[in-house]
């Protein structure tokens, strides 16, 4: 009965999407998600779905391409760099329009960073690594930088830095646009709401046009009417994002067995466990590399995500530059024992350990409940894993406050680069010790650092070719050897369509390009 009601729910979703048009033509694509967009303003917006949908309307000065090389889009050329690399120059594409017929020039794209500086929600991302954008020319942005930073196209590829109509925004210079895209992007927005939206392809589009009629983008929070929804032919395409781990595995077997086309994007999504290192049990290093080697990866990722999850030993993903493949230790129960019992565990003695799930998170309760199950079979002499759920944003706002013995969480850089996954977690701006206080390894729950290691990650920013590389690489061996995180899985997004629909295709950045998606039987 309460799938009956879901499915009913979608397809009112639907039904009015559809009438709120005159005709749905031919050629038109109906997308759906599990997700919810408030915003698609890229100075608001940083969820999966805000960067899908911004990714069809905008465009960045570079893109990662689906092999993981670097092109310009907006910029026609790489970066020029001063001689002491703290001033670069990028070309500007001339001949392009926002969606409003404004032309795109360097004026239009330094009010546009000007802006995402001034209010923007992930403004670090500039604000951080760059001290003032200005126009040097009618189509050259100079970026003035506050160190020697190697990978500065990688960040200009970020969806949030894509630029906006100076003449749409002029009054929301200092305030957010959330229902309102005017970029230069393949496709303009017609229609907006959390749960629905309309892309109609724009006919000034400087590059190649869109291969379909227009984009129907459903963001619905049931997971299973969204199946249903595809099996029943009502949506077109289907993305995983959040969709359960056995519609997923249905999913992945029907095409497989030619039912329905499946895209794969590159895996860029990490999972992870967050361990409180300044309070005790977990302040201890022996009883965190214990727990390191007790987490049986393979056996986790078979029973959560039927494999579709691949087990994960490192922070960085494996495609990326600086990457570590056997970082951390791998599943030992036997090194795992003599650890605990160095920490004064297993002799009649059991560490219960608390493990905070997201409730809302599908795979997350698998995972506390198939890992309490491992170590109960392997370890239960030595540590009990003492399970509770939490709704992710409560427990997003918690996080900082060190509420959390233990917690599973997951994270996607905003552009793909080594540092943006080390930083994000390791980055400490005042620490005590091993003690971090303030900064980024305090806002993910793990409060831990060493002397000299902030400097260390700012340095890797900096570096190039062999050197830089050696040290992501030795940053993650330190890591591992004090684990205050543990990697558990690397997600790659996976993109469900119609055998009447072309193949689904990623970006680099991990996601579907809408402007490909096409009917026709052709693979």
């Amino acid at each position: 009965m309460k799938r009956l009601v879901s499915l009913s729910l979608l397809g009112a979703v639907l039904q009015l999407l559809i009438a709120c048009q005159p005709s749905r033509p031919d050629g038109r694509v109906v997308v759906a998600a599990r997700s919810r967009i408030d915003s698609v303003d890229p100075a608001a917006g940083f969820s999966f779905g805000a960067m899908q949908l911004l990714s069809a309307l905008g465009d960045p000065l570079y893109a990662i391409d689906a092999n993981g090389k670097l092109e310009p889009r907006l910029a026609t050329a790489q970066p020029r760099l001063s001689p002491d690399r703290l001033t670069a120059w990028v070309p500007l594409r001339q001949g392009v329009r926002f969606h409003d017929g404004t032309r795109f020039d360097a004026a239009a794209m330094v009010f546009s960073l000007q802006r995402f500086l001034a209010i923007g929600k992930l403004s670090y991302l500039l604000g951080d690594r760059i001290a003032s954008v200005r126009a040097s020319g009618p189509y050259e942005l100079e970026l003035r930088l506050r160190r020697p930073f190697t990978a500065l196209p990688q960040l200009l590829s970020a969806v949030n830095l894509t630029p906006l109509s100076p003449t749409a925004y002029r009054d929301h210079g200092k305030r957010f646009l959330n229902e309102r895209f005017v970029g230069t992007g393949p496709y303009r927005l017609t229609f907006f709401n959390d749960q629905q939206q309309r892309l109609e392809p724009f006919p000034d589009y400087w590059g190649p046009a869109a291969a379909n009629g227009g984009i129907d983008l459903v963001n619905l929070s049931n997971s299973t009417a969204l199946y249903g929804a595809l099996r029943s032919g009502e949506v077109d395409v289907l993305l995983s994002t959040s969709l359960e781990g056995d519609q997923q595995r249905s999913l992945h077997r029907s095409a497989a067995a030619g039912e329905l086309r499946e895209g794969v994007g590159p895996a860029l999504e990490i999972g992870y466990l967050t361990l409180l290192t300044d309070q005790p049990p977990l302040k201890n290093p022996l009883v965190r590399r214990a727990l390191a080697h007790s987490l049986d990866r393979e056996l986790i990722s078979e029973r959560v995500s039927h494999g579709l999850r691949s087990p994960l030993r490192q922070l960085i993903p494996p495609s990326l530059p600086g990457s570590l493949p056997e970082a951390w230790p791998a599943f030992d129960p036997q090194k795992a024992r003599a650890l605990f019992r160095q920490a004064g565990y297993c002799n009649g003695q059991r560490l219960s350990l608390p493990l905070t799930f997201r409730s809302n998170i599908p795979a997350d309760k698998l995972f506390a409940l198939t890992w309490q199950g491992q170590l109960q079979r392997d370890l239960a002499d030595c540590v009990r894993l003492e399970i509770s759920g939490m709704e992710s944003t409560t427990a997003y706002r918690q996080l900082g406050d060190g509420a959390f013995a233990s917690i599973l969480l997951e994270w996607m850089g905003d552009y793909p680069d080594a540092d943006n996954y080390l930083i994000p977690l390791l980055s400490c701006d005042k620490g005590e010790g091993n003690r971090c206080i303030k900064g980024a390894s305090a806002a993910s729950g793990s409060f831990w650092t060493r002397p000299g290691l902030e400097a260390d990650l700012r340095r890797s920013e900096s570096l190039e070719g062999a050197e830089r590389l050696a040290l992501l690489r030795g940053l993650q061996r330190e890591t591992a050897a004090s684990s205050p995180y543990i990697p558990v899985w690397l997600v790659a997004p996976r993109a469900w369509a119609q055998t009447s629909l072309r193949l689904p295709v990623f970006d680099g950045s991990g996601r579907v390009v809408f402007s490909l998606l096409q009917k026709g039987t052709g693979r």
